[in-house]
């Protein structure tokens, strides 16, 4: 008798699994779930079957907009304006340079700056991005596509086309304080030097010596790589850029000021001290702000004072 219920159970489970495998009638059920002994439970839900079948959603672009100042002196009476470009960001590097560099091979060829190294170190793409100056390969680009980047020339410097600006002036200044190594001549010079090769043939005299704590002085200082970001951002650079020297170039002879092997330091301090040269800092520190390379040209500028102020 046990043997008879437990095959009548059987085929009544065989009877509903191959039911369950035709489909029921939609009036009937929209969801049955089926308990087989020995077999796992399944569900048939039209509705999951329904999600399951839908496609998947498209993938949504990331549309950045990058308004760029433009001015071509070639164009006659031509004023500046803005010139807004859209940038694919999930087709872009993540850097401004990236984008800029997007929009002038695929969108506008006649859009000018200057680049180069794309690492930090040459300094060409320093521009006013957002409202701060930096450079365009160190910039990240802002996630936020509600909201378009504007990018400018650096500030209160005469624009040769677009985004370059012109150097002259400030390399000019640069010039002005003598950046390189004067240590005399002759058996008059103070600073050591090591002896020379015994082949001769590179150096006619050995390099000069410096001890460890010297070189430590100058730490700070020899990374700037003069891209004008401190100084363009300076309100007394942007009134007296004729006369006053500004940041990157006053922290620059502070370096040949401060270096050990330098026996011109008297020199280059009475070189600096002018009203307008020197005196002009009035420790906005707009410099140390914005510097790319996380310098402090206003504690350069403060330690000359200091060293106007004792005498040496």
């Amino acid at each position: 008798m046990l043997s008879m219920t437990t095959t009548t159970t059987a085929l009544r489970s065989s009877s509903l699994l191959a039911r369950s495998i035709r489909g029921t009638p939609a009036s009937a059920t929209t969801s049955t779930v089926t308990r087989i002994p020995g077999l796992r439970s399944f569900t048939t839900n039209e509705a999951a079957l329904k999600s399951e079948a839908a496609p998947p959603e498209p993938h949504q672009q990331r549309i950045k907009y990058f308004k760029v100042y433009r001015w071509d002196p070639e164009q006659e009476n031509q004023k500046p304006y803005l010139s807004t470009y859209p940038v694919d960001l999930d087709d872009c590097g993540p850097m401004v340079l990236d984008a800029i560099i997007k929009i002038k091979n695929e969108q506008d060829p006649s859009l000018t700056f200057r680049r180069s190294c794309r690492e930090g170190i040459c300094g060409s793409c320093a521009m006013n991005i957002q409202g701060s100056n930096t450079l365009a390969c160190l910039a990240y680009i802002d996630d936020d596509c509600q909201t378009a980047t504007k990018i400018y020339p650096l500030p209160h410097m005469y624009v040769l086309k677009d985004l370059v600006p012109d150097m002259g002036n400030f390399y000019e200044q640069y010039r002005s304080i003598e950046p390189w190594l004067q240590s005399g001549d002759g058996d008059t010079m103070d600073s050591p030097r090591a002896e020379p090769g015994a082949d001769g043939n590179t150096k006619l005299k050995g390099e000069y010596l410096q001890s460890k704590d010297d070189r430590a002085k100058l730490d700070g200082m020899y990374e700037c790589i003069l891209c004008a970001c401190c100084s363009t951002s300076c309100p007394s650079y942007w009134w007296n850029s004729d006369k006053y020297l500004g940041p990157a170039v006053l922290m620059q002879a502070y370096r040949w000021i401060e270096d050990s092997r330098d026996t011109m330091t008297q020199k280059r301090l009475d070189d600096l001290d002018d009203a307008f040269k020197l005196y002009r800092c009035h420790t906005i520190m707009n410099c140390t702000k914005v510097c790319p390379k996380h310098l402090n040209p206003g504690k350069a500028i403060a330690q000359i004072k200091k060293r106007m102020a004792h005498g040496k």
